[in-house]
């Protein structure tokens, strides 16, 4: 008999292709989901792209007795289901914490109490719980430090240096063992869904693995979502006609991967008994600077690759740097990403040039703006 599987925020974007994974490796799937209408517009539907074969059930984690429906009977539980974005997290405190961090708590008090025909969890966790990555100061060898004083930013100094020496640093992998430092309630929301797992986990004896998705990139991502990751924001303004806009100087890195590779990632974390009370990165290993990814997608969209608007400015929690160091996830799960980020923003520009998308990034810049949050 296959195994029965319930993803939260399964119609989502990376949700849906987890989903699609599951099902072609025999699992079968249920999808529990509120169809936000930040994410799917309003008055929204099943979505298109959701797979026939997944059950959809509608509903929000916070309402336990709809949730206790959904989880019944189910073998395996991933709880992708969030609020997502950093910037809109500093002013929407209440909801955010109320769905990310009470939603899972919910969640995790209906899994107790069905917890006998429960055999593993899985948990969406985020590179931004880490803060700013790994750096090596050639004085002082490995740092990890915090976020770049205001003083220095306020002088429009972008670059990283040493809280013990001052001097430049390098960025370097980020392992999953590097001191977390959230940034944004976005984050601390993160790193609550991380640890509320685990420890409910160990502690009723179920299976338990966090996953730290580093920036992920591809089809079925919400264009009209301005919280949304990067390069859909970008592809939202290139397909507006609008130049996109680049906060600092464009230098700052991340590391971006492709859904197909994150719903692998998970799928191994799943099978595999070596992952129980882990946290594994899933990254490339790759940095990317933000000016570079938007400069690939207006390549592959055809627009003009050097009609940007940096300027020059910088939100509150940003950071400079971080990428992934996915020895871990290699060594435990096998896992590695194959999709080369030439390759995937080849895709998802194909994709984008087929859809509609309002660009709502000015109104969420001024909502920064006008709480102090830009500057």
């Amino acid at each position: 008999m296959s195994k029965k599987v319930l993803i939260t925020g399964g119609a989502g974007f990376i949700g849906s292709h987890l989903g699609d994974l599951f099902l072609s490796s025999g699992y079968e799937v249920k999808a529990y989901d509120n169809l936000d209408p930040q994410v799917h517009g309003e008055n929204a539907s099943r979505p298109d792209y959701l797979n026939s074969e997944i059950e959809l059930i509608i509903g929000d984690v916070r309402d336990a007795e709809s949730f206790a429906r959904a989880l019944e009977p189910v073998d395996i539980l991933v709880h992708f289901a969030a609020a997502v974005g950093v910037g809109q997290s500093m002013y929407e405190i209440t909801r955010y914490t109320s769905i990310n961090t009470m939603g899972a708590a919910v969640v995790l008090e209906e899994v107790v109490k069905q917890k006998d025909h429960i055999e593993k969890l899985l948990v969406a966790s985020s590179m931004s719980i880490y803060g700013e990555g790994l750096y090596i100061c050639p004085v002082c060898g490995e740092v990890t430090p915090k976020l770049r004083p205001a003083e220095q930013l306020a002088e429009r100094k972008w670059d990283m240096l040493c809280p013990t020496c001052g001097a430049p640093c390098t960025p370097a992998p980020t392992p999953e063992t590097k001191p977390l430092f959230p940034t944004s309630v976005y984050a601390v929301n993160k790193r609550d869904h991380e640890e509320l797992f685990l420890s409910v986990g160990d502690a009723y004896n179920i299976s338990t693995t966090a996953m730290r998705f580093f920036n992920v990139y591809g089809e079925r991502q919400a264009l009209s979502n301005p919280y949304t990751g990067v390069g859909a924001i970008f592809a939202s303004r290139l397909l507006n006609g609008k130049p996109p806009v680049v906060f600092e100087d464009g230098g700052q890195s991340r590391d971006f991967i492709h859904v197909r590779d994150i719903a692998k990632g998970c799928l191994l974390a799943i099978e595999n008994s070596n992952s129980r009370g882990e946290v594994f990165n899933l990254g490339t290993g790759r940095k990317l600077s933000i000016m570079d990814v938007g400069m690939a997608i207006a390549r592959e969209l055809g627009r003009p690759a050097d009609d940007f608007i940096v300027n020059n400015q910088y939100r509150a929690g940003d950071i400079r740097h971080c990428y992934a160091d996915i020895s871990r996830a290699e060594k435990m799960l096998g896992f590695k990403a194959s999709t080369t980020f030439e390759d995937g923003v080849s895709e998802l520009c194909s994709w984008v040039g087929s859809q509609t998308a309002t660009d709502m990034v000015d109104r969420a810049t001024e909502e920064l703006k006008k709480r102090g949050l830009a500057r």
